[in-house]
């Protein structure tokens, strides 16, 4: 009996490679494809959400970024041990095509798919290629991009799929959005794959400084760190302010279709749920992101008119509360951003990743 076509995809370590990953292997599944994910210790955290039917591989990588001296002498060696121990496996089991998400896990599998000629591609889902992709990116024989434009090195072209969400987030694509008023509403905080601190420091007290007709109806999802998770708790509960305090969130998609209001980062997932979703928000890029890549993100659904960008460097609590007051004190305003923010959308981002396997495929 024939085995099915094989697709390894390699992605490292956080929510941003790793959720579209995941959309890329559901559909792949579902088309009757194997599917292995290459990836290391780290981001194996992040494979709760794939389908059971994914074979996960744990390799050896390793990143300059972090470690004394001698861990980093000892990072070529375990990256050259990951190549050749993912090459063997490979050469037994060959993929069809392997696609590569960033990371520096992703660098084992397509730098042995390199090795042995096969067909492969990355996907890049910021606006600014990544160190990993950048490296690749004149080694393998497509690059897709999340953002649109792109900055692509010299000779490069890439092709404008946009970002793959997870089957979750697309159950709520164009969610009927509720428009602020004098009922419930909800605030959904959202800093990447585990929080950001300078949200947790700020978002808490702007919320708190909001006129009392706006602020006696708010409920907020606050996605914090796990060393900042007591004391935002604790704030919230000391302002009367209901709140759902967590390090990470399981069910983002229902919160955001129903939330009000998004107040996030602009990694590239989280400005793909957005948009795909449909909701006003205010973004606060990472001020350390390489290349600035988080306000590159973010410049579609600012140039929309669907979300308001505050640099880090101005981001306080007054001027958070003046943008979240004057979101939810507009429903008209609201329902425009919300709308702009759906037409921004690339729901049909996955679908487009699938064409670009299936163009590279012999299978």
């Amino acid at each position: 009996m024939t085995k099915a076509p094989l697709m390894v995809i390699a992605a490292g370590g956080t929510g941003g490679h790793m959720f579209p990953a995941q959309a890329l292997a559901e559909a792949m599944l579902e088309k009757g494809w194997r599917v292995k994910l290459s990836t290391d210790a780290r981001g194996a955290r992040y494979t709760g959400g794939f389908p059971h039917m994914v074979e996960i591989e744990q390799i050896s990588s390793a990143t300059f970024a972090r470690g004394g001296a001698f861990a980093k002498m000892a990072v070529p060696f375990k990256i050259l041990g990951g190549v050749l121990s993912t090459a063997l496996r490979m050469r037994r089991d060959r993929p069809a095509v392997v696609v590569g998400f960033g990371g520096y896990p992703a660098i084992p599998a397509v730098s042995a798919a390199w090795l042995l000629r096969l067909p492969r591609m990355i996907h890049e889902q910021n606006g600014v290629l990544g160190r990993v992709n950048k490296i690749f990116s004149k080694r393998v024989d497509m690059v897709a991009c999340g953002t649109w434009p792109t900055d692509l090195p010299d000779g490069v072209e890439g092709l404008h799929t946009g970002n793959p969400v997870r089957g979750s987030v697309l159950e709520k694509a164009g969610a009927p959005y509720i428009p602020p008023g004098d009922y419930p509403m909800n605030i959904l905080v959202i800093g990447g794959s585990q929080g950001a601190r300078i949200l947790s420091d700020v978002v808490p007290d702007a919320i708190a400084n909001l006129p009392e007709h706006v602020l006696k109806n708010i409920n907020v999802s606050h996605q914090a760190r796990g060393e900042d998770e007591d004391r935002v708790r604790t704030f919230y509960d000391q302002a009367g302010i209901r709140a759902d305090v967590q390090p990470f969130f399981q069910d983002v998609p229902r919160r955001m279709g129903e939330a009000q209001l998004v107040i996030s980062r602009s990694g590239a997932s989280s400005i793909a749920d957005i948009s795909v979703i449909g909701r006003p928000s205010v973004l606060i890029p990472f001020a350390a992101a390489t290349g600035d890549h988080q306000s590159a993100n973010a410049r579609g659904l600012t140039e929309a008119d669907a979300a308001v960008l505050i640099p880090e460097s101005l981001l306080d609590s007054a001027t958070l509360c003046g943008h979240i007051t004057a979101i939810l004190e507009n429903p008209d305003a609201a329902i425009r951003m919300a709308h702009s923010a759906l037409e921004q959308g690339r729901p049909d981002a996955t679908e487009a990743l699938v064409a670009l396997v299936d163009q590279l495929s012999p299978a």
